[in-house]
C-alpha cells in the first residue's frame, strides 16, 4: 500500500513538471521591434548599424546600453544599413557630450528625397539647428538656435518629419519649427557618409542611447 502510494505521488510529480515545461513560454530575448525597425542594441553588437567609415573617425564601441562615439579628427558615427521611411517617423534618443566642444549629435535623416541634418552643440558648442536649408548650414540659417550643453549630461533629443514640416525638441523645449515649403534642403559633405539615416559627432566624444523610430499617420 504505502509502495503503491509513493509510486503514484512519484508520478503525479512527473507529469506535473513535464507539463509545466511544455506550458513554460520561451523566455528567450527577441530583438525588439521599434516601429517597422529593429533599432535597439543588445549590449554587445550594434545590431543593424556599421561605423561610418569617415576616414580620421575616433573608435565606437558599445559599453553597458551606451553606444559610445570617440573622438576623432573630423566626424566619427554609425550608420543605419537596414530600411528606412523617407517620410512621416519620429526619432528619439538621449545624448550626451563627454569630451569636446562641438556637436555631440549630429542626427542625418530623409526628408522625402533630400537629406537634412539635426545640429546639437556645434559650431563650439553650443548651435542648435538643421543643415543645410538653401545652401546655409545651422550656423547660418533661420532654424539655428543657442543652447549651453553640461558635459555627461543627458539630453533627450525627438526629431519628427513630415511632408512639409520638420520639428525637433530637446527635453522638453521646441528648438526647430520648419516649414521646408520649396526651399532646398542638403548635408554639409562631412556627413555624407551618414545617408539616409545616421548619428554622428564631430571631433568630440558622445555617448547615445535608447534609439528609437516610430512611424507617423
Amino acid at each position: 500500500m504505502v509502495h503503491k502510494l509513493i509510486t503514484s505521488i512519484l508520478l503525479l510529480l512527473l507529469t506535473c513538471c513535464n507539463g509545466g515545461e511544455r506550458g513554460k513560454k520561451d523566455t528567450k530575448a527577441n530583438p525588439v521591434s521599434i516601429g517597422d525597425f529593429p533599432l535597439e542594441i543588445d549590449g554587445k553588437h550594434l545590431i543593424g548599424w556599421e561605423v561610418t567609415n569617415f576616414g580620421p573617425q575616433g573608435p565606437v564601441y558599445v559599453s553597458g546600453d551606451d553606444i559610445i562615439l570617440g573622438m576623432g579628427e573630423g566626424c566619427t558615427g554609425i550608420t543605419w544599413r537596414g530600411t528606412f521611411p523617407p517620410l512621416n517617423y519620429e526619432v528619439s534618443l538621449d545624448a550626451r557630450r563627454v569630451e569636446g566642444n562641438d556637436f555631440f549629435c549630429g542626427i542625418t535623416f530623409p526628408v522625402g528625397k533630400d537629406p537634412c541634418t539635426l545640429i546639437v552643440g556645434g559650431w563650439g558648442g553650443t548651435t542648435v539647428g538643421l543643415s543645410s536649408i538653401d545652401g546655409l548650414d545651422a550656423s547660418e540659417n533661420s532654424t539655428r538656435t543657442l543652447m549651453r550643453f553640461d558635459k555627461n549630461r543627458w539630453y533627450h533629443i525627438r526629431l519628427d518629419v513630415r511632408a512639409g514640416d520638420i520639428r525637433a525638441w530637446i527635453d522638453t523645449l521646441k528648438v526647430v519649427d520648419f516649414k521646408t515649403g520649396r526651399s532646398r534642403l542638403s548635408v554639409r559633405p562631412e556627413v555624407e557618409l551618414s545617408r539616409p539615416f545616421g548619428i554622428a559627432s564631430w571631433n568630440t566624444t558622445a555617448a547615445l542611447r535608447n534609439i528609437k523610430v516610430s512611424l507617423k499617420k
